[in-house]
This record gives C-alpha cells, structure tokens and sequence, in this order.
C-alpha cells in the first residue's frame, strides 16, 4: 500500500510538470494579433498576441498569422516559413530607425519551402528625429536568404533605402509583387539585386511612385512586369543593368528622369513611356503598341522585335 501510494504520487507530480510546461513549448498553425492584444497569451482566436514578433514565435513552420483589427504590428525579423495577412483591416508595421520585415530563411532540412507571404500590410519608415517627415527606417523590406517571397496588397512607404530589396546570395529565388503601392522611398522602388544566380521577380499591378528609381534590375536578374506604373521617380522609372534582363507589358512610365534606362536586355509592348525629362536611354526593344511621347528628350529610339506569326507569338 505505501508503494502504491508513493508511486501515485511520483505520476501526479510527472503529471502536474508536465502539464505546467507543455504550453510554453506548443505552436499552432495559426494564430492571431489584435491591437488590443497580449505577447504574453497564447496567440489564439480568443487570446491574441500584441506584435508579429509575439505571433510568430507560437506559430508552426508554414503557418499562418492572421490580423484581428486595426494595428500597429511591430518589425519583424522572419527566418521561417510563414504566412501573415491583414486583409480587411489596417494591419501597419512602423518601422522608424530599422528596416519593416527582414526575411532570411536559411537552408534547412526541418523548412525545405522556404517561404513567405506578406498580405495586405503598410509599412512606414517615417519616424520622429526632430523633421516632420523624416525617413529614418532603413528598408521596408529587406530579402537575404528565402526560396520565394509573394508580397501581396502591400504599401511600402517613406524608406531611407529600398523599398523592396532582394539581395539573395544563394542561387535562385522567386520575388512576387501585385496589387501593391510602393512609394517615396529615397533609394530604389523595387530592387532586384541578387547574386549567386540571380532572382526571377515579377511584378503585376503595382504603383512604384516617387523613389529615387521605381525598379531597378542588376545583373543576373530577370524582372517581368505587368499592368504597373512607374512615375515620379526622380532618377529613372525602369532600369536594367549590364547583364540584367527586364521585360514591360501594358505598363505606364511617367514623369521620371529617364523613363527607360536599359544597360542589359530590356524590351517592351503595349506601354506608354511618356513625360520623362529622357524617354528612353540605351537600347531597348520594342515588340509593338507602344506610345512614346511628351518627353523633353525622346532619347534613343528602340529597335523592333523580330515580327511573328499568329501561331508563334514571341
């Protein structure tokens, strides 16, 4: 009988340690942030977390962070899979002194994805330093290591740097933005400068108004782009460095220094490239329906793409 009721005890307590630290260690595969919320509760539906730095330590690999309502989320630094939308309503990262999202997701047996969505997210790198609209934050977001990162319904705004950067050093990497707005930033719009192979980036209905360059291709890049306008940048809307390829479809380029400012492979259709101080600079290829007017300077005219059949269309 005392055996017994020493080894009853010796379970209850196993038990009760067991039950006191199996939380700590839990992660579920979506959690929530409020404005309202607590980094101390577990990031449930009913016991939201306060930041995106919260959230995602209580989030499996690959999961999901979703936004409750209206609030400022907090910079994050992301180096696993995962998900966070703020569709329908006003998630915000204000990121004053520091860049918004950093994504370095090394290579990994236990996360072969490797991968991030960011939707329906402001950020901000305006900050308080004594000026009224002063950029103080560095990037909104900055890319070093991921296999592929899909920016969704962003507005990225008010940067010191870039305000999308991809400077990947491993090779390969897919970059995806649409429906987004990416705006004065003091560096690039959009930059595409990964080494060790290059990055494949496309871009759909975005606005890059008001940076230094709207997007901006280094080499070993590959940049398409489509349904997008490019205006207000102060040093130029498009640009493709020495071996860099961009391709233009259905695009407006407005208002820049240099509308098109091509050192690499850069060709364009259907696109109105109009009222830059330079329209284009360097040589470019236009396969057709393009409208080229309003500029201070016309600049170098593109040659024509090779003609095609209705059955091999290039």
């Amino acid at each position: 009988m005392h055996n017994k009721t020493k080894l009853l005890a010796i379970a209850g307590t196993t038990l009760a340690l067991f039950a006191t630290s199996a939380p700590a260690h839990a992660q579920a595969t979506r959690t929530f942030v409020s404005g309202v919320g607590n980094d101390a509760d577990p990031c449930s539906r009913t016991a939201p977390c306060k930041t995106f730095a919260g959230a995602i330590s209580k989030t499996f690999i690959n999961g999901e962070i979703d936004c409750l309502d209206p609030g400022g989320y907090g910079t994050l630094t992301i180096t696993k899979s995962i998900t966070i939308d703020c569709t329908g309503t006003l998630g915000s990262v204000l990121a004053s002194g520091t860049t918004g999202f950093s994504i370095n997701i090394p290579v990994s047996a236990n996360d072969p994805l490797r991968t991030v969505r960011l939707r329906g997210i402001s950020v901000n790198g305006t900050g308080a330093s004594g000026t009224i609209g002063t950029r103080t934050g560095v990037r909104g977001v900055n890319i070093t290591s991921a296999a592929a990162v899909t920016l969704e319904d962003m507005v990225i705004s008010d940067f010191s740097q870039q305000g999308v950067n991809d400077v990947r050093t491993t090779a390969g990497g897919k970059l995806f933005i649409r429906n987004s707005v990416i705006r004065n930033n003091s560096g690039t719009g959009i930059s595409a400068a990964a080494t060790g192979g290059g990055s494949t980036v496309t871009i759909e209905n975005v606005h890059s108004l008001n940076n230094a360059f709207g997007v901006a291709t280094a080499i070993g890049n590959k940049v398409s782009i489509t349904r997008s306008m490019f205006a207000g940048n102060t040093t130029a809307g498009v640009v493709a460095d020495s071996g860099a390829q961009l391709g233009l479809d259905s695009s407006l380029v407005s208002g820049n220094g240099n509308g098109l400012q091509n050192a690499g492979t850069m060709s364009f259709s259907n696109s109105e490239i109009s009222f830059n101080t330079t329209g284009i600079s360097g040589t470019t290829t236009s396969f057709g329906n393009n409208r080229i007017f309003g500029n201070t300077g016309a600049g170098t005219a593109p040659s024509v793409g090779a003609a095609s059949t209705d059955h091999g269309q290039q």
